[in-house]
């Protein structure tokens, strides 16, 4: 089984990734780097063992999440229909089954929000742990005056940490946010992440679970 090490220490996948971040950068949108990747090819694969799926599933989420952005190197546009089809020819070089990288192909292909669905357990493990990164340490545009920053830097300036959580015996999947409302309302959270807490409850939903939203402490869904 292709292991997410040999993925990662890949020398075309490294030079991909490289240039993925220095895109995101370049067009000014929030960090897509490395320690992107690797929270959401954690919390993927963290859902899917909580739950009780096999560790193949559970291998294809992680490898999924760590590539599901590098379709953002050629541009920000359709760039999950473009990742994925880059994903697969670099999983089928390096070894992987034609079946498991067709699988890990229509995750990315499905993350997101615009025209994305949960196709698979892997697609939508993947969706959950993509949404929730969620912190202030994404935002790369130089901010004099955080009130003046665009709304979606101001989201992430504001949030001071996130964590997304499986419970088994609640069979429940919570995304847990602490946002500093004197940077950015909870009305403005919503304002820009409402279609991506819709798709994160379809995303829970498929894997038979309930997603909650909880927001400085309150339950919002």
């Amino acid at each position: 089984m292709l292991d997410l090490a040999t993925i990662k220490n890949d020398a075309e996948v490294a030079a991909i990734m490289d240039m993925t971040a220095h895109t995101i950068e370049a067009l000014g949108y929030t960090e897509h780097t490395r320690r992107h990747s690797g929270i959401v090819s954690r919390w993927a694969g963290m859902v899917l063992r909580t739950l009780g799926r096999d560790e193949t599933q559970v291998n294809l989420a992680e490898i999924a999440g760590y590539l599901h952005d590098i379709g953002n190197c050629i541009n920000r546009q359709d760039h999950a229909m473009s990742g994925a089809v880059m994903a697969y020819r670099i999983l089928t070089r390096l070894g992987m089954s034609y079946h498991d990288a067709a699988q890990v192909m229509a995750a990315i292909g499905n993350h997101d929000e615009q025209f994305g669905l949960p196709v698979s357990d892997v697609c939508a493990a993947l969706i959950l742990a993509d949404k929730a990164d969620v912190h202030k340490s994404r935002v790369r545009n130089p901010i004099d005056n955080v009130l003046n920053a665009n709304i979606h830097d101001r989201v992430n300036l504001a949030a001071e940490r996130s964590t997304l959580e499986t419970d088994k015996d609640s069979m429940t999947v919570t995304l847990n946010i602490h946002i500093d409302t004197q940077i950015c309302s909870v009305m403005d959270y919503f304002e820009i992440y409402f279609g991506r807490m819709q798709l994160c409850r379809r995303a829970a939903e498929y894997l038979g679970c309930k997603f909650s939203l909880i927001i400085n402490g309150t339950s919002l869904v």
